[in-house]
């Protein structure tokens, strides 16, 4: 395959890890620590924001968020998310990778600051500019998906692409954990420098005015990463494959990668316009009959994992509360519960989801995508049921270790599993003219799934009985079912990833066909399509 290759994409593909991985790593996984503390952070401080904006005097449950608003908050950001990737991924096919990449960054940092600067001492207020701030916060998140993804790809050799762009991935499980430590870190400073009753002794009391600090704090801190490595990022050159094969410089092209492997490298400015020749774009009938089924797999599989995967993680609270783990709301004061929620997201995050970033990482290289994938929705299924078919069993407090940590392991296999690899392979499958936005239409998929989670779970969860739901909410399907139609999605997770090829050991170019005559490329596609697993 080298001998159809360009030159400088195939030092690329060979070099050795070096230095100017790890900084890409960092540079780019910042970005996603970030984008997963802006995510996740809302769900630490809902309650808080019920409490304080929504107490009705002389109710026996402190002030809960009214359906349309909690929805809107916990939805908004991924409805700028979806925006944002489809937007930006666009983008950075057509300007470049790395001229996008910065406007992402900025727009995260400004947006995170101004989400706790929401304006107004009303609850419509507050509500309304945190809504609009979150929006365009999500858009800048949407934004750092396929450009953080296509750049780490472009960078990285082929030996060990895969754990690369895992890498960046993984910087999202670090990102939840420190959103839970530092809500664990303000809360308690709170709690302390202000004693409060708890809400059943005095339900006004029990919410201080300076928890309105708290929500604001925790939201503000996710600026702060961000804004540490924009130098860095604007520093970075723009990746090899872009300039040459879609800017159709390749001087430029081995100049830039000349500094970043310390090698000579020699321009190819014939092969280039030889190249250009091969070009088809995103509509086109040969698109759909090269990489449609691919496209269907990734986006597909992406929607199925973020309907359980962002419900499970935005909601943990509620299944925390149900089966006793966090004491009814009304035995606290109001920032007391924000501690406990932080606690019991922390802990997960810690023994389930940051582990299995890292298992990931450290596999995906040897066993492949294609295997992490179909065993991770495939485990996923099993844990959803075995919560869900023996429910009640799990209710009983002697139990609930037992649940926490059957819970701990759906979080475990979705991270070394479909969570990461929907992420690297839409990557690496596409032509380098497509890839960014192919990556952002299937991780537009994805968070249209994280829509749909975060607004049905919403209501599915609610009790059956409408004694016991949520002011304001109808009677749902209870969380035991809630728990059963997720685990039908993760098992549709497990046909559809029989679209996704293997990517394992290949050089981009080599899976997406951009060095081969057309029918020699139809040939071996179809012949991925019978066989996705390597031997």
């Amino acid at each position: 395959m080298a001998g159809n290759q360009l030159g400088v994409l195939n030092a690329l593909d060979v070099a050795k890890t070096q230095w100017y991985h790890f900084t890409a790593i960092i540079i780019a996984g910042m970005g996603f620590f970030t984008d997963a503390y802006d995510l996740f952070s809302i769900s630490l401080v809902t309650k808080l924001l019920g409490r304080i904006y929504y107490h009705v005097e002389g109710a026996e449950k402190p002030g809960n968020l009214p359906p349309n608003v909690a929805a809107a908050v916990n939805g908004v950001a991924f409805c700028g998310t979806l925006a944002g990737q489809l937007f930006f991924g666009w983008l950075g096919d057509k300007l470049g990778r790395k001229r996008v990449y910065g406007l992402t960054l900025m727009l995260m940092v400004i947006c995170s600051i101004a989400s706790g600067l929401s304006f107004g001492h009303s609850a419509k207020g507050v509500m309304a500019t945190l809504c609009f701030f979150r929006f365009w916060l999500g858009f800048g998140i949407g934004g750092d998906y396929p450009l953080s993804a296509t750049i780490m790809s472009e960078y990285a050799n082929k030996r060990t692409r895969g754990a690369f762009i895992a890498a960046v991935f993984a910087m999202q499980g670090f990102g939840i954990l420190t959103g839970g430590i530092v809500a664990l870190i303000v809360s308690t400073a709170f709690d302390h420098a202000y004693h409060a009753p708890s809400y059943e002794t005095n339900p006004v009391a029990s919410t201080v005015p300076e928890a309105d600090y708290v929500w604001r704090i925790i939201l503000m801190f996710g600026s702060v990463p961000a804004a540490m490595t924009y130098y860095w990022r604007m520093k970075m050159p723009e990746t090899a494959r872009y300039t040459a094969l879609v800017a159709k410089n390749a001087k430029q092209a081995a100049s830039d990668m000349s500094k970043v492997l310390q090698v000579d490298l020699l321009a190819e400015e014939n092969r280039v316009e030889h190249e250009s020749s091969k070009s088809f774009g995103l509509f086109t009938k040969k698109f759909a009959r090269r990489h449609g089924l691919h496209l269907l797999g990734t986006s597909v599989c992406w929607f199925l994992l973020d309907i359980g995967y962002y419900s499970s993680n935005l909601f943990q609270k509620d299944i925390f509360t149900s089966i006793g783990w966090i004491p009814p709301a009304k035995t606290m004061n109001a920032i007391h519960e924000v501690y406990l929620v932080a606690r019991a997201q922390t802990l997960i995050a810690l023994c389930g989801t940051v582990p299995g970033y890292w298992f990931t990482v450290a596999l995906i290289d040897y066993i492949g995508r294609f295997a992490i994938q179909l065993m991770g929705f495939f485990f996923m299924t099993v844990f959803m049921f075995a919560l869900a078919i023996p429910y009640h069993h799990w209710k009983n407090k002697s139990n609930r270790i037992g649940f926490l940590v059957m819970y701990s392991l759906t979080f475990f296999f979705a991270n070394f599993g479909p969570n990461a690899t929907t992420f690297v392979v839409p990557a690496e499958i596409f032509p380098a003219r497509l890839r960014s936005t192919c990556h952002g239409i299937s991780a537009a998929a994805g968070k249209a799934g994280a829509i749909v989670g975060a607004f049905g779970f919403l209501y599915a969860a609610q009790s059956t009985n409408p004694t016991e739901t949520d002011a304001g909410y109808p009677p749902g399907i209870g969380v035991k079912k809630s728990l059963m139609v997720l685990g039908g999605v993760n098992f549709l997770g497990v046909l559809f990833t029989l679209l996704v090829p293997e990517a394992k050991g290949k050089s981009l170019e080599e899976i997406s066909g951009e060095n081969e005559d057309e029918d020699v490329v139809h040939d071996q596609q179809q012949a991925s399509s019978v066989r996705t697993v390597p031997q």
